[in-house]
């Protein structure tokens, strides 16, 4: 094995994504009305809730503390929250309920009506990310979605779905987190301008 070729793939593969993803217009205007939906829900009070897999989940984890945090200007706290980190509310509901209801529960005990959701799912078929978007729909909350493939199942499911181009779930992965520091930023700039 050759480490350069093997960089040299990754990193086309990945210019490859991102390129793809800035010539698609629908993706592009899709990603921008979630991002005036989050902006308005954090205008009325509302929180962000992520939740992911493997990955995924560390993907939520990061992009909730960069709202809680700061991504890009010393500001206010946003309150952000990854449905992934409590070991005991996920091992309790996935023992009682099934692993399949994990983020469910979550969002059926804690969203509010100013809340959102950001579901991350590099296949879109994730059943937790599904009933997530179920519960959603029981919450009338709105949904966003960060996706790759053709979107799975979830994109019928999502109010608003991007699905991130890539061949490898690799690729799909760094769009996401372009996506997640992107709406952080767009979220900032809204919220804090000066």
């Amino acid at each position: 094995m050759q480490v350069t070729n093997v960089l040299t793939r990754n990193l086309e593969r990945s210019i490859a994504a991102k390129q793809e993803m800035l010539k698609d217009h629908v993706q592009n205007e899709i990603f921008s009305t979630a991002v005036n939906q989050v902006i308005k829900r954090y205008k009325n009070g509302g929180r962000l809730y992520i939740a992911g897999n493997g990955g995924s989940a560390a993907d939520a984890q990061h992009l909730a503390a960069e709202f809680v945090s700061k991504l890009a200007c010393d500001r206010a706290p946003l309150p952000a929250e990854a449905l992934t980190v409590d070991s005991s509310i996920l091992t309790a509901i996935g023992n009682d309920y099934g692993y399949e209801q994990i983020f469910s529960r979550q969002l059926l005990g804690k969203a509010t009506k100013n809340d959102i959701f950001l579901g991350i799912t590099t296949s879109g078929n994730s059943e937790n990310i599904l009933n997530a978007l179920n519960a959603c729909k029981s919450c009338n909350i709105p949904s966003l979605l960060f996706t790759g493939h053709d979107g799975g199942k979830a994109k019928e499911l999502a109010d608003y779905c991007i699905i991130a181009p890539g061949v490898t779930t690799a690729a799909i992965q760094e769009l996401h987190i372009v996506l997640a520091h992107s709406l952080c930023e767009c979220v900032e700039i809204e919220l804090f301008k000066e």
